[in-house]
């Protein structure tokens, strides 16, 4: 079986949960942006949770089954339609040989995630089928999907059922980020800090699966200090370091971005601190100008944040009987 791609939509990739692993050798972990949302995409169709799905952002693409399958599509708000028929997010349902799927316009979120039975089968490179654009690694032939593509599907798998909203993950309004403070925190003054809890910040336009950019928050003021010898003369330059995957950088103290899924390993600006794995999903379904607030957990509170979000995972697991 294969899926035709009539139209691509705005940016639509490849993605499964990423190829962790290689970020020492400045290869990132790529993978879905919402991982909660691709994994119960997968769910719904019968597929392994970290089978290959499509990644559609903003705007959905126009594609065509060559052979019976179960679909489903979650994440944003994106509505499906079979046929110029509309079907339900967050719910699966069946196509036909010859059925085409279409999307509707964005009503929430930014991105969704398409799974079909069998997963897409797009070969395997270093772990994963994700799509790294920016080194043409993964996916179907290292980039986003164009008209005319054809991509094969898997084997196996059937499932159905639907998610009710109580039991699916969404960003607040204002998001809240919940976020640990790194090693450079002293970089900042206390008054400086305090404010960078209070503001609230809204997503830029330059947001993407590399990093989420963040304005309209009060600079940032820093503490003096002598450059070190390696270091840029920027006050918020350091001495290369690496990035872990959330950090938090501020170049110049004025503009935060969260690096995210395809994000460089390391450089030569100072992290704020980095954004709990539990929200990074959020993330990923936040819109240009949408509002954001970034909160101070502990370590703690952190690891009860993930808790959490493998206990709301397992409730979906339940309610479809996996």
């Amino acid at each position: 079986m294969a899926v035709k791609v009539i139209s691509p939509g705005l940016s639509t990739t490849v993605q499964d949960l990423g190829r962790p692993g290689y970020y020492h050798l400045g290869i990132p972990i790529s993978g879905g942006m919402d991982r909660f949302a691709l994994r119960v995409a997968n769910m719904l169709v019968g597929n392994d949770e970290g089978a290959a799905v499509l990644e559609a952002v903003f705007l959905g693409p126009e594609l065509e089954f060559t052979a019976p399958a179960t679909v489903a599509v979650t994440g944003g708000d994106l509505p499906p339609k079979l046929n110029g028929e509309d079907r339900a997010t967050w719910e699966s349902f069946t196509v036909k040989a010859g059925d085409r799927l279409s999307f509707g316009f964005l009503k929430a979120g930014a991105r969704a995630y398409i799974a079909v039975s069998g997963g897409i089968d797009v070969p395997m490179k270093l772990g994963s089928r994700s799509t790294y654009t920016l080194g043409a690694l993964g996916g179907h032939e290292g980039r986003a999907l164009k008209a005319g593509d054809e991509l094969p599907v898997g084997a196996g798998g059937s499932g159905s059922g639907a998610v009710p909203a109580a039991l699916r993950r969404g960003p607040g309004n204002p998001a809240e980020l919940r976020m640990l403070p790194g090693l450079y925190w002293h970089r900042i003054t206390a008054e400086a800090g305090k404010r960078f809890f209070t503001d609230t910040w809204k997503v830029a336009p330059e947001a993407d699966r590399i990093g989420y950019r963040f304005k309209g928050g009060t600079a940032l003021d820093f503490v003096p200090r002598e450059q070190p010898f390696g270091a840029g003369s920027n006050p918020s330059n350091i001495v290369d370091a690496c990035y872990p995957y959330g950090s938090i950088q501020v170049p110049g103290g004025t503009e935060p971005i969260v690096l995210h899924r395809d994000a460089v390993s390391g450089g030569g600006y100072m992290m704020l601190g980095c954004v709990i794995s539990a929200d990074m999903d959020l993330i990923g379904q936040l819109q240009p100008h949408s509002p954001a607030r970034f909160v101070e957990v502990t370590m703690d509170q952190a690891l009860a944040a993930r808790a959490d979000r493998q206990a709301a995972l397992q409730r979906v697991r339940d309610h479809l009987g996996r």
